[in-house]
Formats: C-alpha cells, structure tokens, sequence
C-alpha cells in the first residue's frame, strides 16, 4: 500500500533505528505515506556492499521489485580506516571508493529507473575520541581514522553524487560548523549521539524535500481521521 525508502549504509545506518535515531525519525516523519526499510551493516564499506546489493534489494522476480521513492545510501566510514592502521582490513582507496558509489548508483538505477538516490557523507572524525574506543586490539596507539582522510571521501561523495546528476547530504561539512561538535555529534569519535543522529535527520529530510520527496506531494495510505463522517463512518471506506 506505501511506497517505500530504504536506508542501505553501515553501522550509522544499521544504528539508525535506535532512541532518536535518524531512520526512526525518518519512518516517524513519513508515517502513513511511506515504509521506511533499514538496511544496515554494520563494518561494511563500499568493496562489500556491491557484494551484497543483489541480496539486499527485491527484484521483480522476488515479487517485491514495486520502485522505491528513494534509496539513502551512507557509506564512507569505514572505507576511510587507513591502510596501515588496525583497521586496514575495512579500508578501500579513495578512488575505488568513488567507482563503487558509481557502480551501486548505476545498478539501482537500472533496477528502478525512477527512484531517487540520496547519498549521504562519512560523519567527522574526532581522533582523540576513536583513541578511547578501539574495537580490536590496538597496538600503534593511533586513531584508525583521520577527519582530513575523512575529508576527502566526503568530497569524493559529493562529488560522485554531481556527476550522477543527483544531491549528496553533506554531514562531514555540516557538523563541523558548530563547536565543539565531536563531543556534541559523536557518542564514540564515530558514531552518532542523539544530537548527530539529528542532524542526519535534518539534513536528508532537507535533500530528499529538495528533490521533490515531501510530505506535501505524498498521498495518505487511507483515509484520515478526519475525513470521516460520524454519522456514515463507512462511506469513506467505499
């Protein structure tokens, strides 16, 4: 009955549902107009999600291949962990990075011609942060990630987002226009707070109203409340 918007990213995703996440937010906002489907893995870059983007969306043949609205696609984080850190293993190079956007772009785009595609940039790095929070064992002493390393798959994002002549959500720009945003945004020099996770709500509410994807241009899946007569309740259900 509702369209749908998927949310195919990694651990910023797959969190997303959570108190105040921003893809509960998202499926709060778009209540009784859309289906808001989560998608996410945590750890995954960009490499390991072209592994999977034939399993993770339906096809005609599955019987569920009805075009999405929108698909929100958040990868970035982990394909930033530099090479020669712990976390070396989840690292894609920069330009790699960039022809795995395109390459996912193109596949949903053949699958659904229509559906817009929304990606969103890696968050901000605080260093000191990731220090406190290693996930393995940590033997350099040094961060897995640097926010100008960031930086770069960031402005890879938006720049890959262009060229496919779509927007990009930019939240590695956005977060760091206010102070203090590492402690403010960042539960972990990473992941998000309730306060990050707003602003990633904000910022794909913003890009997804710009493209023309409102509350305003989307039917109710039935009728409202209101709409119904007291004194006939079931003419409005034909």
């Amino acid at each position: 009955m509702r369209p749908k918007i998927y949310l195919f990213g990694d651990s910023i995703t797959e969190e997303s549902f959570g108190a105040g996440g921003w893809g509960a937010s998202l499926a709060h906002h778009f209540s009784r107009t859309a289906d808001v489907m989560l998608r996410g893995y945590s750890g995954y870059n960009t490499r390991w999600a072209l592994k999977v983007i034939d399993t993770v969306f339906p096809t005609e043949e599955d019987g569920n291949g009805d075009p999405p609205l929108a698909v929100v696609v958040f990868f970035g984080a982990n394909d930033a962990c530099l090479p020669d850190r712990y976390a070396a293993f989840q690292h894609v190079p920069l330009d790699e990075y960039k022809e795995n956007l395109r390459s996912i772009f193109s596949i949903l785009k053949r699958r659904w011609p229509t559906v817009l595609i929304l990606p969103v940039t890696p968050p901000p790095i605080d260093e000191a942060a990731r220090l406190l929070h290693p996930y393995i064992e940590n033997p350099s002493g040094l961060p897995e990630r640097m926010n100008d390393t960031v930086g770069a798959y960031a402005r890879a994002c938006v720049d890959v987002a262009m060229e496919c002549g779509t927007i990009a959500a930019d939240i590695w720009s956005e977060m760091q226009q206010f102070p203090d945003w590492g402690k403010s945004f960042l539960s972990d020099g990473l992941h998000l707070t309730e306060s990050g996770n707003r602003i990633v709500f904000e910022q794909v509410i913003e890009k997804l109203r710009d493209a023309g994807l409102c509350l305003e241009h989307l039917p109710v899946d039935l009728p409202l409340f209101s709409d119904i007569d007291p004194n006939d309740p079931l003419k409005v259900f034909g």
